[in-house]
């Protein structure tokens, strides 16, 4: 079934993605590899393709899992977590419809 993790950026998250980056693609490209990724991506704090020193206010995940207990445990160790980039991450179930 595919899940929703939505991170939410804490104070100073900017600064944190950068130093935390290289290590959370990894764990995406994995898995996109996989065949097990929708969608993943930053969500810009201001209306702009490029936030500047705006920073973001979050990412968006859209990956397929075994089980809700299987996503949570699987964000629970995004290396953003352990940096501090995440005040707080949300998982949900999600059915995709469209397209």
């Amino acid at each position: 079934m595919w899940y929703v993790i939505e991170g939410y950026d804490g104070p100073g998250a900017l600064a944190k993605r950068g130093k935390a980056r290289v290590d959370h693609l990894e764990r995406l490209a994995t898995l996109r590899d996989q065949g097990r990724l929708l969608l993943a991506g930053p969500c810009p704090a201001i209306d702009a393709e490029d936030p500047g020193p705006a920073g973001f206010s979050g990412s968006l995940v859209v990956a397929e899992f075994d089980s809700l207990a299987a996503a949570r445990a699987w964000a629970d160790e995004d290396p953003y977590v352990a940096a501090g980039v995440y005040a707080r991450v949300e998982v949900r179930p999600f059915r995709q419809v469209l397209p």
